[in-house]
C-alpha cells in the first residue's frame, strides 16, 4: 500500500538547531541542524516504510499572505547565519538521499504539504504529516496523520481528528478558529488580544467558531465582550492566515514524489561529506564512491606482478630494496598504539611484493628490518604515521617517512578531511583501486580474506601510491606547498610519532585517590540534596527529580516533555537562583562527570606496561590545521573548574627528580590578527604590553583603563575571541546572554574602533572572490568554492571562513614551526628533556634538574622565534612537579 510522509523542511531544522549541541564538520561548518533531521528522517523511513516522501521548503520570505497583512511574521529575528548556512547543505543531503524536495516562490512549505495531503486524500492514500506547528492539525482525516514533532527533534506524537477531539474537544477544520481567536505569536497574528488557548477552546466549544462567535458576542460581558467587538476584524484575518492553503498550482506528479529508498552509491557520500560516521556506520553504508559510475568510467586496474612471499622468497625482496619506491602497511584497528600490523607490501616499477606481518619475525628478513629503520632512505606510503606507531609496538623501528600521501591530499584539500587510499586512486583518474570495505568488511564484518586475495589488495594499495604520490607532488610545487609539506608537515608527523611512544606517566594511585575524593564529594552533595529534599531518590532520574523540584518544591516549570518535566542544564541554571536544591545538583553532574569521564575514562588507557598514556595525533582533522587527539583526548580536559584542573596534577615526569615544564602562547590568535590587518590600535596593545581586553572594552566603552568593570571585560573578550572565529550577532548574544540588538550594537562599536580589523576582513573577502581560496603567513590553502555562489547562505559560510582562516591556520603554523625547531634544539643541543604533549596553544616537556634553567630560557625563546612578526609573540613558561603545578 502507498505511503506518503511530508515533512515540513523549515520546521524541522529549525528545531533541530535549537535541540542540537554544537557541531561542525573538519571544514569548520556548523552541521548540528542538518545532523538532528537526518537522525529524524532515518528514523521515520526506518519505522514507517514510506513509498513516497516530500520535505517542503518555504521558497522565500515573502508570501500571498503579505499581500493582505505585510506584518506577517514581521515579528521574527532574523535566522542565525549559524542556521542559515546549513539550509543548502541539508538540501544537497536530501539530493544524496534521495528524498525529493519542493518549493514554490510566495508559498509556504505549509501550503505545499496542504495541497499534496489534499490530493493524496482525494486518491484514498495514506498520509504522515511531519511538522512542529501546531497549525498541522487542521489537516488531519481519515487518511492523514499529524506527527507533531516534540522535545527538540527526538519524539513524535501522533493526531488524527479522533485524538484532537479527546485534546481539544475541536474538529481539525476548528484549529484555524482557534488560531483566529488566540492568534500566533510566533507568526505575527493577532488574534484578539487576551484571549488564550483556554478562552478560545471555551469559547469554541459554545459558539463552533469564529463567525459564530462574532455573531453571538451579545451574549457575551463585560471586557471580553468589548475585545471581540473592537477586534473583530483581526480575529477574521487571523483566522485567514491561519488557514493552510491547499490549492497550490503544483506541477509535481505522484511519481515524481517516490521514494524507492536510499541508494548507498549516493547515500554514503552524501552522508561522508558532512563527517555523519555515525550514520554511516549505522546504515552499514560506504563514505567511498570509487565504486558507483564514477569507477566505471575509470580505466581497469592492469594485471600487476605480485609476489606473495614466503620465507623462501625473503632473500628475492632483500635484492629488490634499492628499487623500492613505494610501501604500504595494513594494519588493523583504531588507535595505532593498540592496531595489529597484517603485513606490508613494497612497490618497483614493475613488481610488487606483499609480505605477511610473521614473516618479519624469520632470519632472513633482517636486510628488511635495517631497510625499514634507516632514515636515510626515503620512504612514500599511505599513513606513515600511523604505520610508524603500530611498527614500533610490534618491536620494529620505522624512519624516513619522506611522502605521506594521506598527509599532502590534506595539505592539497583540507576540507576532504581523511580520504582514504581509495578516494585519492578516484580523485587523480588512476586506475580503480577497490575500497577497504569491499575487501575486508568492516566493523563487525571485518575478516581477512585468503592470503592471495589479501595479498593483492594490499600489494595493490602499494602499486597505487606510486601515481599518487607522482600526482601530488606536482600539485604541491604547483601550489607552492612542497616547503610546507616536506620542511613542516613531514618532519612535524614524525616529532609526533616520536612524543607518542614516549607518552606521559599518568599515576594510577593518584588517579585512583582523586576518583576517592570525587566519589566523597558526590556522596556528599547526594546527602545535602536529599537532607533538602527530604527524601532519598535516584538523582539521575529525570523523573524522580522532576518530581521533587516542580511538585513537591514547588520550582517554576521551564520545559515540559512528554514523558514529564525536563531537567536538561539549560533548564536548572535557570532554576539556580531559585533555590539551593538547584546549584547543588549541578554540582553533583559536574563531579559526576569528571569521575566517569576522565577517572574512570583515563584509568582505562593508561598502559598496564609502562603506565604512561600514549595519544593520538591526527594532522588530517581540522581544516584550519589544528592537531587534534584521540585515545585519549588530552586536550579535552577541562581546566576551567578547580576539580577539573586536579586532574593534570596526575600527569608526572617519568623519571625521580624531573619536572613538568609547560610554555603557552599567550593570546597567539589577536597577535595574528593585529599583525595581518595591521590595525594600529591593536598593534599598540600588544607592542606595550596591555591587557588586550581591558583595552579593547576601554576603546570601545569610550573609559579609561582603570574603570573597566569586569562586565565590560568579559564582553570585549568574547568579541576579541568572537571575531576570530566569525561570531555572529546571533552567537555572541549567547555568550554574553544579551538580545541580538545589543550584540549587534557591540560589534559595530568594535569595528569602528579597530577599523585595520575590518578593511582587513572586507579585503580578505575580496581576494578570495578573485582566488577561490586563502592563504596562511607560511601558504597553507583552504578552498572557498562557494565564496562566489549565488546563494547566499553558502556565500557567507564561505565569507566568514576566508575571514578566520589566515588568522586560525597561521596560529596553528607557528606552534608547529616551533615544535620542529624545538625537536632541533634539544637533538642538536644533546639535552635529555623531552617534548610530551602539544594541548592546544601549549607544549609540554619533562625536564631533568641539570636542565631546568636551560630549558626555562630556550623554549619561550625558541616559540617566540617562531615566525617574525609586527607584534611581539609572547610565550608564559611554568613548571612544577606535575602538569598542574607547571600552569
Amino acid at each position: 500500500m502507498d505511503k506518503l510522509i511530508l515533512i515540513d523542511g523549515n520546521n524541522i531544522i529549525y528545531r533541530a538547531f535549537f535541540a542540537m549541541p554544537p557541531l561542525t564538520n573538519a571544514a569548520g561548518q556548523q552541521t548540528n541542524a542538518v545532523y538532528g533531521f537526518t537522525t529524524m528522517l532515518l528514523r521515520l523511513i526506518e519505522e514507517h516504510k514510506p513509498t513516497h516522501m516530500i520535505v517542503a521548503f518555504d521558497a522565500g520570505k515573502t508570501t500571498f499572505r503579505h499581500e493582505g497583512y505585510q506584518d506577517y511574521k514581521g515579528g521574527r529575528q532574523k535566522t542565525p547565519p549559524e542556521l542559515s548556512e546549513q539550509f543548502p547543505l541539508l538540501k544537497e543531503l536530501l539530493r544524496g538521499l534521495g528524498v525529493p524536495q519542493f518549493e514554490l516562490e510566495t508559498y509556504e512549505a505549509d501550503d505545499i504539504i496542504g495541497t499534496v495531503s489534499r490530493q493524496a486524500d482525494e486518491a484514498g492514500r495514506s498520509v504522515m504529516i511531519v511538522s512542529g506547528d501546531k497549525d498541522m492539525l487542521q489537516l488531519a482525516s481519515a487518511h492523514t496523520t499529524i506527527a507533531l514533532v516534540r522535545k527538540g527533534v527526538t519524539e513524535i506524537e501522533l493526531y488524527g481528528p479522533e485524538q484532537i477531539r479527546e485534546k481539544y474537544g475541536l474538529t481539525p477544520e476548528q484549529i484555524t478558529d482557534l488560531k483566529g481567536l488566540m492568534g500566533d505569536a510566533s507568526d505575527n497574528i493577532p488574534g484578539v488580544p487576551g484571549v488564550g488557548e483556554k478562552t478560545a477552546l471555551k469559547l469554541l466549544h459554545e459558539f463552533g467558531s469564529v463567525e459564530g462567535v462574532l455573531e453571538g458576542v451579545e451574549s457575551l460581558k463585560g471586557k471580553m465582550k468589548e475585545r471581540i467587538e473592537t477586534h473583530a476584524e483581526d480575529a477574521r484575518m487571523s483566522k485567514k492566515l491561519a488557514t493552510i492553503y491547499r490549492e497550490v498550482p503544483l506541477a509535481h506528479t505522484w511519481e515524481e514524489m517516490a521514494f524507492p529508498g536510499l541508494n548507498p552509491d549516493t547515500a554514503g557520500p552524501a552522508l561522508a561529506k558532512l563527517e555523519f560516521r555515525s550514520l554511516l556506520e549505522r546504515l552499514n553504508l560506504s563514505g567511498s564512491s570509487a565504486g558507483g559510475e564514477e569507477a566505471a568510467e575509470r580505466p581497469p586496474a592492469p594485471e600487476l606482478e605480485i609476489v606473495i612471499t614466503d620465507e623462501a622468497k625473503l632473500p628475492e625482496v632483500a635484492a629488490a630494496l634499492p628499487d623500492v619506491q613505494a610501501l604500504h602497511v595494513e594494519t588493523y584497528g583504531e588507535n595505532p598504539h593498540r592496531a595489529e600490523v597484517i603485513g606490508l607490501a613494497l612497490s618497483t616499477s614493475g613488481r610488487h611484493y606483499y609480505v605477511p606481518f610473521e614473516l618479519l619475525k624469520q632470519e632472513a628478513a633482517a636486510p628488511l628490518l635495517e631497510w625499514l629503520g634507516d632514515p636515510g632512505i626515503r620512504k612514500t606510503g599511505y599513513d606513515l604515521h600511523r604505520a610508524d606507531l603500530a611498527l614500533h609496538w610490534k618491536g620494529i623501528a620505522f624512519a624516513g617517512a619522506y611522502h605521506d600521501t594521506q598527509l599532502a591530499a590534506y595539505l592539497l584539500d583540507p576540507t576532504e578531511a581523511n580520504q582514504s587510499l581509495s578516494d585519492l586512486v578516484a580523485k587523480y583518474g588512476l586506475p580503480r583501486l577497490a575500497p577497504d570495505e569491499e575487501v575486508l568488511g568492516k566493523g563487525a564484518k571485518y575478516r581477512l580474506p585468503e592470503l592471495a586475495k589479501l595479498g593483492a589488495h594490499v600489494a595493490g594499495k602499494s602499486a597505487a601510491l606510486l601515481g599518487v604520490a607522482a600526482k601530488q607532488e606536482r600539485e604541491l610545487a604547483d601550489t607552492s606547498m612542497s616547503g610546507l609539506f616536506h620542511d613542516l608537515e613531514m618532519p612535524l608527523s614524525r616529532i609526533l610519532a616520536d612524543m607518542e611512544k614516549q607518552g606521559i606517566v599518568a599515576s594510577t594511585g593518584d588517579l585512583r585517590e582523586l576518583g576517592k575524593e570525587f566519589e566523597s564529594q558526590i556522596a556528599g552533595l547526594a546527602e545535602k540534596i536529599y537532607a533538602i529534599a527530604g527524601t532519598e531518590f535516584n538523582l539521575n532520574s529525570t523523573k524522580q527529580l522532576g518530581e521533587i523540584l516542580f511538585v513537591k518544591l514547588g520550582l517554576p516549570v521551564v520545559k515540559k516533555t512528554k514523558t514529564g518535566y525536563s531537567t536538561d542544564a539549560e533548564v536548572l541554571e535557570k532554576l539556580a537562583p531559585y533555590h539551593e536544591i538547584v546549584q547543588l545538583i549541578l554540582q553533583y553532574r559536574t563531579i559526576a562527570k569528571l569521575q566517569s569521564t576522565y577517572i574512570e575514562g583515563l584509568l582505562k588507557e593508561i598502559s598496564p606496561e609502562d603506565g604512561k598514556v600514549h595519544t593520538y595525533y591526527r594532522q588530517t582533522i581540522a581544516a584550519t590545521g589544528r592537531l587534534s587527539s584521540q585515545f585519549p583526548n588530552l586536550q579535552n580536559i577541562p581546566i576551567r573548574l578547580e576539580e577539573g584542573r586536579k586532574i593534570r596534577k596526575m600527569f608526572v615526569p617519568s623519571e625521580p627528580g624531573w619536572s613538568i615544564l609547560a610554555a603557552d602562547y599567550s593570546q597567539i590568535e589577536l597577535r595574528v590578527l593585529a599583525h595581518i590587518s595591521d590595525d594600529e590600535r591593536l598593534k599598540e596593545a600588544f607592542v606595550l604590553d596591555m591587557d588586550i581586553h581591558t583595552k579593547t572594552a576601554s576603546d570601545v566603552f569610550g573609559v579609561p583603563a582603570e574603570a573597566v568593570d569586569s562586565n565590560m571585560r568579559r564582553s570585549a573578550k568574547a568579541v576579541n575571541f568572537g571575531i576570530v572565529y566569525g561570531i555572529s550577532d546571533y552567537g555572541l548574544s549567547q555568550n554574553l546572554g544579551i538580545t541580538r540588538k545589543e550584540a549587534a550594537q557591540f560589534i559595530d562599536q568594535y569595528f569602528g574602533i579597530f577599523q585595520g580589523v575590518r578593511r582587513y576582513m572586507d579585503e580578505i573577502v575580496l581576494e578570495a572572490r578573485k582566488a577561490g581560496y586563502v592563504t596562511t603567513l607560511l601558504g597553507r590553502r583552504r578552498y572557498l568554492p562557494d565564496i562566489n555562489a549565488s546563494n547566499f547562505n553558502l556565500r557567507s559560510f564561505a565569507e566568514r571562513t576566508a575571514m578566520n582562516t589566515p588568522i586560525q591556520g597561521t596560529a596553528a603554523d607557528i606552534i608547529k614551526l616551533a615544535m620542529v625547531e624545538m625537536d632541533r634544539e634539544l637533538a642538536g643541543r644533546g639535552l635529555k628533556s623531552r617534548m610530551l604533549l602539544q594541548v592546544h596553544d601549549e607544549l609540554v616537556f619533562e625536564v631533568p634538574p641539570d636542565e631546568l634553567e636551560q630549558m626555562k630560557s630556550l623554549v619561550p625563546e625558541v616559540m617566540e622565534g617562531a615566525l617574525k612578526l609586527s607584534v611581539p609573540l609572547k610565550a608564559e613558561v611554568s613548571y612544577g612537579s606535575n602538569w598542574y603545578e607547571a600552569k
